[in-house]
């Protein structure tokens, strides 16, 4: 994994225990802290999990709309207010968010 998603994904934390059953063909069991980190859907310092591909779709919110006033020929585009994780994933990558379109 490289920096840019382990930045936005989250670390990857091992853990090193004890098997705590005897029978290695039986279903594993969660560590409390995976519950508990599984059941706030965050990190400790209270960022989202998302999978890659959650990161993705939610990254691909950030749109550019244009709009025509009726009758005229008047355009103005926009850009929707990119979230935080969003503006954390152009900062780590170091470019800005583009207000144009590239020709």
């Amino acid at each position: 994994m490289g920096p840019l998603q382990a930045a936005l994904l989250g670390p990857i934390q091992t853990v090193t225990a004890t098997p705590t059953r005897d029978n290695p063909v039986a279903p594993a069991q969660r560590s409390p802290h995976a519950h508990t980190k599984a059941s706030r859907h965050q990190t400790t310092d209270a960022t989202p999990l998302r999978s890659f591909r959650a990161l993705l779709d939610h990254l691909a919110t950030l749109t550019r709309n244009r709009i025509r006033y009726q009758d005229t020929n008047i355009e103005i585009e926009t850009l929707t207010e990119p979230t935080h994780d969003q503006r954390r994933a152009f900062d780590l990558i170091k470019a800005t968010i583009p207000l144009t379109i590239a020709a």
